[in-house]
């Protein structure tokens, strides 16, 4: 009977065993994936595409009067920040305002939305971007779309920017460190 007993326990044991690879191995695994920001190049790619999809969307009429009383190192900065923290970039903080009210009164149309998307695609597209992590981004910043929109269904383009906006203001600078 005490072999018995034994080989029940290495059975027991056995079981216990593959279930914890079969816990643990997935998990491992997972651990081991890189995060979209670490696919896209890392912090310092976020930035370049940043840069020139901002200058895209400057030159574009379709949308460049939107960003007319825009604060150009603010915007960068805030959404490189935005895209960082979306992404998952570590150390990255993102301390501007919600994109509802950064947006609000700006009266942007569906179809400055979409031009402004088109523009993004054709950015990343540029930055050799793989599909996978493209079409990853987009779908992050897709339902942004209903806080940034406030004429859903009006395909119109390159509006002008209403009297009422009221953007945030210019980052300030730092102070220079003090010389002793």
């Amino acid at each position: 009977m005490h072999q018995e007993e034994t080989e029940g326990m290495r059975k027991a044991s056995s079981i216990v065993t593959a279930l914890c690879l079969g816990i643990l191995l997935p998990v491992a695994a997972s651990a081991h994936e890189k995060t979209l920001c670490e696919r896209l190049g890392g912090t310092g790619a976020i930035a370049a595409v940043v840069d020139s999809f901002a200058q895209k969307l400057s030159q574009d009429e379709r949308v460049n009067k939107k960003l007319a009383k825009s604060d150009a190192k603010r915007l960068g900065t805030n959404v490189k920040a935005f895209v960082g923290v979306a992404t998952h970039c570590r150390g990255v903080k993102y301390t501007g305002r919600s994109m509802q009210r950064a947006h609000r009164n700006m009266a942007v149309t569906e179809g400055e939305f979409n031009a402004a998307v088109e523009d993004l695609v054709q950015t990343l597209d540029e930055f050799k971007v793989p599909e996978k992590e493209k079409n990853e981004l987009l779908g992050l910043l897709g339902p942004l779309k209903k806080d940034i929109v406030e004429k859903p269904g009006d395909n119109a383009t390159g509006t002008p920017l209403p009297a009422n906006f009221k953007p945030a203001p210019p980052l300030k600078r730092k102070a220079a460190p003090k010389k002793m």
